[in-house]
């Protein structure tokens, strides 16, 4: 699937957004290789087919920590070309090349490899090849963050095998176009696995054949998914469902889970279907009803592989038992049953075209937390809650990262992201108008790969807010915007400091114990007061600093 970029009239604001990033990252002394370039940007190799379908056929050797098949990769062609870039990383192989029966010939440059097609490409037409690979691939060392294969067992010694690959990209254990900027329409996943096992993947399962002592499980995805949303999880699973009838109708909630664990994810996963309650409410439909929802237990915390959501959270509530807000309200759910499936809306459904702008995924995500802690317990408890994750931001260096190299950015997209969206809602003082915005960015941008500049537009359009500066304050700096203030001789002074250019947010304080908005900017303002004993305090919902003078 192409990216599709919307025109809206703030073309102007797109090129200094991208100005402005890109003068900020030559400040910075990082370096970067040729196989990170190959990686990461959108080459002629790449950008002259799309993307259509794929068929993922593997079988894998659980004893050897060895896997073999192949990935048929069908696409269109938009221009005429003869080399065709797939992404393969060692220690894997690509051993053959089928195009109409006839083997290709294929340059390798490290993880890069360019397959040189014999037969004209003609534009308009659809065509496939068969691309064959083998062998260990990278183990995981501390999945997901250090992702690959995790070779593991449970309790009762059976293999307990997933994959994960965010970052890192998928082409670490299959072959495939690894860029995020073209989604494939729709997939078959087929996994050979030992017949006292199964495999849980994407989509829906189509059927399960036997062959000998092992059976294939084919599972298939109806919708556009991103590479590193693929994964493979094998174990001793038992299966329950539900049927949630939603805003597009029913939906298919599946539970994947081991035996030992079937009565008390039975009980723990009610979180599933309130956080699908709430997260319609907000966001608008699930975006993936032709492939249901399936939530698969892993032997690591977990991952948003869409339509496939991986749990590790030990039936715990928090984030392995902690509340990462700080406050008490992040022990009222289960953080990565609530934050996975979040991405189903932000990752899975809208997606960075570039992993640079990884906050697009992981802010959003972030701040749905904060939202489901509102449906369920009050707009104050979520508030409370956005505000407490604060502590954790590290204003290290910029959230977006370099572009082209398959770079992401700080850490701090997450919570430093969510608060950056709370402290936009403030902006928007209007609750119904924000939840709409939140629903319309699913809407307009339902299954695309999107940039930063058309998140940015569609949220200044939407707001009718000019949100030039403050986008370039929170995501393309470290800077944290600091209200100075002094009160004497009855008079208030005040304003903006450790500020980007143009940068004059509003910001609502109680003056006197009345609310009212101030209009800072970098120049000193003045406003009478009634008394010198005068009381301020600033709305601790926006994300900033306080000084007085």
């Amino acid at each position: 699937m192409k990216c599709k970029y919307l025109a809206i009239p703030f073309l102007f604001l797109s090129f200094c957004l991208s100005s402005f990033s890109q003068s900020l990252l030559s400040e910075k002394t990082e370096e970067f290789t040729e196989q990170d370039t190959l990686r990461g940007t959108i080459t002629p190799e790449r950008s002259w087919w799309d993307l259509t379908y794929y068929h993922l056929d593997i079988k894998i050797n659980l004893n050897e920590k060895y896997i073999s098949g192949k990935n048929t990769i069908q696409y269109k062609v938009l221009k005429e070309n003869s080399l065709m870039q797939i992404d393969l990383q060692a220690p894997l192989k690509i051993t053959k090349v089928i195009q109409n029966n006839e083997a290709l010939e294929v340059i390798h440059n490290g993880n890069a490899h360019f397959i040189k097609l014999k037969n004209k490409q003609k534009i308009g037409t659809i065509d496939s090849l068969d691309v064959y690979y083998e062998g260990h691939p990278k183990e995981a060392v501390n999945a997901p963050w250090d992702g690959g294969f995790s070779w593991k067992k449970d309790e009762h010694g059976n293999d307990f095998i997933a994959t994960s690959c965010q970052g890192l990209g998928a082409s670490v254990w299959w072959p495939c176009k690894d860029h995020m900027y073209d989604e494939v329409d729709s997939m078959l996943i087929s996994v050979n696995v030992p017949s006292k096992l199964m495999d849980v993947s994407n989509g829906r399962l189509r059927r399960v054949e036997q062959f000998g002592d092992t059976k294939t499980y084919h599972w298939f995805v109806n919708n556009p998914i991103n590479n590193y949303g693929v994964n493979v999880n094998i174990g001793n699973y038992a299966h329950f469902s539900e049927v949630y009838n939603g805003e597009g109708g029913n939906l298919d909630m599946d539970y994947y889970v081991l035996k030992d664990n079937v009565e008390k994810a039975k009980e723990h996963f009610k979180d599933a279907p309130r956080m699908m309650k709430a997260f319609e409410y907000w966001f608008g439909p699930y975006p993936f009803y032709k492939d249901g929802y399936k939530l698969v237990e892993v032997p690591y915390l977990g991952m948003e592989h869409q339509s496939s959501v991986t749990y590790g959270n030990k039936y715990m509530k928090g984030y392995l038992g902690h509340d990462l807000s700080y406050t008490g309200w992040g022990l009222k759910f289960d953080f990565i049953i609530i934050h996975e499936s979040g991405h189903e809306w932000f990752a899975n459904n809208i997606t960075n075209i570039d992993i640079a702008d990884m906050w697009i995924h992981e802010s959003f995500t972030n701040y749905s937390e904060n939202l489901f802690v509102e449906y369920y317990y009050g707009k104050k408890a979520g508030a409370e809650y956005v505000i407490g994750t604060r502590k954790d931001i590290q204003n290290d260096r910029p959230i977006i990262g370099f572009y082209n190299v398959n770079n992401e950015g700080s850490g701090d997209m997450y919570n430093k992201g969510g608060n950056m969206l709370h402290t936009l809602r403030q902006l928007v003082e209007d609750d119904e108008k924000w939840r709409q915005i939140l629903r319309g960015l699913n809407k307009t941008f339902y299954h695309q790969t999107v940039s930063t500049e058309q998140i940015e537009n569609y949220l200044s359009k939407e707001t009718g807010i000019d949100l030039t500066a403050f986008f370039n304050q929170y995501l393309r700096t470290i800077k944290i915007p600091t209200l100075e203030y002094s009160i004497k001789n009855k008079e208030l002074k005040y304003r903006w400091t450790n500020i980007v250019a143009d940068f004059d947010m509003p910001v609502k304080v109680t003056l006197d114990e009345k609310e009212q908005w101030l209009y800072p900017t970098e120049t000193w303002k003045a406003l009478s007061l009634e008394s010198k004993n005068s009381t301020f305090t600033v709305d601790p919902n926006f994300y900033i600093k306080v000084s007085k003078i």
